[in-house]
C-alpha cells in the first residue's frame, strides 16, 4: 500500500502547489486577479475528463496502468508551469495537463487505496475513504506549503518552486511499479457502457451524493485560493508565506477532523452529511466577516473552518461512493463522484468575476445561504432513503462512461 499512498501523494502534493503561487504571479508577473483565477479554476477542466477516463480505464486494464503514466504527465505538466516567465498561455496548457494528470490518478489511486485497506487488513468499510482521504489531503497540505517557501526565498521562484514536486513524483513511480495490483485486468470489459446500479442506489447518488460533491473543493479553494487575496494589502513582504502557511493548516484540518467524521457517522442517520455542511456553513459565514474587517486572522480561522469542513464533505461523499458501488464499477462511481466535487474549483473563479459588482462579504453570505440550502435538501433526501448495504449491480446509472 505504501507505494500507491506515495504515488497519490506526490499527485496532490502538485495538485494544490499552485494555491500560494497565485499571489505570487500577481506580484512577480502583473497577473491580473481574474486571470490568475481562471488560471486555478482551468484545472477542473482538464481534471473532469481525466477523472471520467481515469476511472473506467483503471476498472478494465487495473490500477497501476492508469497510475504511473498519469504521475509522469504530472511531472511534466510541472515542467510547463515553470515557462511562465516566457509566456502566460504556459500556465493555462501547464495547469490543463496537470488537471487531466490528477483526475487520472485520483480515481484510480482512490480505489486502490480502499481494495489495498480491505484485501490487506479486513478493516471496517469505512477505513479505505479515511485513508483516501488523508493521504489526498496530506499531498494538499505538503505541497503548496514547499511551494510557498520557495516562492519566497528561491531566487527563480517562478521555475524552483515546482522542483520539488517533478522530483518526488517522479522517483515515486517506482514504489508504485512494486505495489500489488488489487484489480485483475479485464480487455473485455466496456468503456463507455452506463454504470449499473440499483435503483435506490442510483437515486441516493443524485439527491444525496451529487448536491453534497461540489462542495468539497467550493470549501478548501475558497480558503487557499480566495480569501488570502482580501488581505494582500495588509500583509506586505509576507504575503506568500501566510497564503503558504494557511494553506498547509487548512489541509492539517482536514486530516484532523477525521475523527469527528467517524464519530458523527450513523448507518441511517443523515449526522456527518449535516455536520460536514454545517462546518462549510460556518466557514463562509467567518469569511464574510474577514471579507468586511480585512483582518488576516479572521481569514486565517475561516480557512481553518473551511478546511474542516472539506475534509468532513470529502469522506462523506467517499464513504456514501463506497458503498453504493461494486468491486467492477468502483473506479467509475468514483470518478464521477469526483467530477462533481472539482466543479468547486471554478469558486473562487466565480467570486472574483462578481466581486466587481457585489462586495465580497456578500458574496461569500450568499454562499453560506446556497450552502445551508443544501444542507436542508440532502439531509431530507438521506432521512427518506436509509441507506442499501446492497452493491449489486442491477438497474441502470443514468450517467455514460
Amino acid at each position: 500500500m505504501a507505494g500507491d499512498r506515495s504515488g497519490g501523494c506526490c499527485r496532490r502534493l502538485g495538485a494544490n502547489q499552485f494555491a500560494p503561487l497565485l499571489l505570487m504571479y500577481r506580484s512577480e508577473l502583473g497577473v491580473p486577479t481574474t486571470t490568475v483565477e481562471a488560471t486555478y479554476a482551468l484545472y477542473a477542466v482538464g481534471l473532469i475528463p481525466g477523472l471520467l477516463l481515469g476511472g473506467p480505464f483503471s476498472d478494465r486494464y487495473g490500477r497501476r496502468r492508469v497510475l504511473v503514466p498519469a504521475l509522469v504527465i504530472s511531472a511534466l505538466a510541472s515542467g510547463l508551469l515553470m515557462l511562465a516567465e516566457s509566456g502566460i498561455g504556459w500556465l493555462f496548457v501547464g495547469r490543463l495537463v496537470a488537471g487531466a494528470a490528477s483526475g487520472a490518478a485520483f480515481s484510480s489511486g482512490t480505489a486502490w487505496i480502499k481494495e489495498l485497506t480491505v484485501s490487506g487488513s479486513g478493516r471496517d468499510e469505512h477505513t479505505g475513504a479515511r485513508r483516501a482521504t488523508i493521504g489526498m489531503t496530506t499531498g494538499f497540505a505538503v505541497g503548496p506549503l514547499i511551494a510557498g517557501l520557495l516562492a519566497q526565498a528561491a531566487p527563480d521562484p517562478v521555475v524552483i518552486s515546482y522542483v520539488p514536486h517533478v522530483v518526488l513524483t517522479l522517483a515515486a513511480v517506482p514504489f508504485v511499479l512494486r505495489t500489488p495490483e488489487t484489480h485483475t485486468a479485464n480487455g473485455d470489459a466496456p468503456l463507455w457502457s452506463r454504470l449499473r446500479l440499483p435503483e435506490e442506489s442510483s437515486r441516493r447518488f443524485w439527491t444525496v451524493v451529487a448536491p453534497l460533491a461540489p462542495w468539497v473543493f467550493a470549501a478548501s479553494a475558497i480558503a487557499l485560493a480566495y480569501l488570502p487575496g482580501l488581505v494582500l494589502d495588509r500583509l506586505g513582504d509576507n504575503a506568500l508565506m501566510f497564503s503558504a502557511v494557511v494553506t498547509m493548516l487548512t489541509m492539517v484540518t482536514g486530516i484532523a477532523v477525521q475523527p469527528l467524521a467517524r464519530r458523527v457517522s450513523h448507518p441511517d442517520k443523515p449526522y456527518l452529511i449535516a455536520t460536514a455542511l454545517g462546518i462549510v456553513v460556518g466557514g463562509l459565514v467567518l469569511g464574510a466577516v474577514a471579507a468586511a474587517d480585512a483582518h488576516w486572522w479572521i481569514v486565517a480561522v475561516a480557512a481553518l473552518v473551511l478546511g474542516a469542513g472539506y475534509g468532513c464533505c470529502l469522506v462523506c461523499g467517499l464513504m456514501e461512493v463506497q458503498r453504493l458501488a461494486g468491486t467492477e464499477n468502483l473506479g467509475r462511481l468514483t470518478a464521477i463522484f469526483q467530477a462533481f466535487a472539482y466543479l468547486g474549483f471554478g469558486a473562487p473563479y466565480l467570486l472574483a468575476l462578481i466581486e466587481h459588482a457585489v462586495p465580497p462579504s456578500k458574496l461569500l453570505l450568499l454562499a453560506a445561504v446556497l450552502a445551508v440550502l443544501t444542507l436542508v435538501w440532502t439531509t431530507y433526501q438521506a432521512s427518506q432513503q436509509p441507506r442499501s448495504g446492497e452493491t449489486a449491480c442491477k438497474g441502470r446509472f443514468p450517467f455514460g462512461g
